[in-house]
């Protein structure tokens, strides 16, 4: 009989790729704070995540093969250049997603650890 990994880790293992992706995109933010007319994004945690549980993971996320769930963000105060970084703001989003990625891994953590034990018979 073997595990079915998607099945015992559940709703973590999608959040934990999702929680990179938006790492990735946030990092590129804050890299392009300077640069003219960049465009800051990030991804809407929430409902991307439901739409890869509503298909069971098995399409994976859905910007992996475009940008489709990537949406630019409105600035409180725009910049002359067009840029719409706001530093701050990028650099909360990028602590609050590293903290609730931490949480996530625990999270996958107590669970291998507890299938540990079942297979080991504790």
């Amino acid at each position: 009989m073997s595990i079915d990994f998607h099945k015992a880790l559940g709703v973590h293992q999608d959040t934990l790729r999702l929680r990179a992706e938006r790492t990735k995109v946030l990092a590129s933010n804050i890299a392009n704070e300077s640069t003219p007319g960049y465009q800051a994004r990030d991804i809407d945690f929430g409902a991307v995540l439901q739409s890869v549980q509503a298909d069971d993971g098995a399409a994976g996320l859905a910007f992996e093969s475009g940008d489709a769930d990537l949406q630019y963000r409105v600035p409180y105060h725009p910049s002359r250049d067009g840029n719409t970084v706001e530093l701050g703001m990028e650099q909360a989003a990028f602590s609050q997603n590293a903290s609730e990625f931490q949480a996530s891994l625990t999270f996958v953590n107590m669970k291998l650890k507890g299938l540990a034990k079942a297979i080991v018979g504790q």
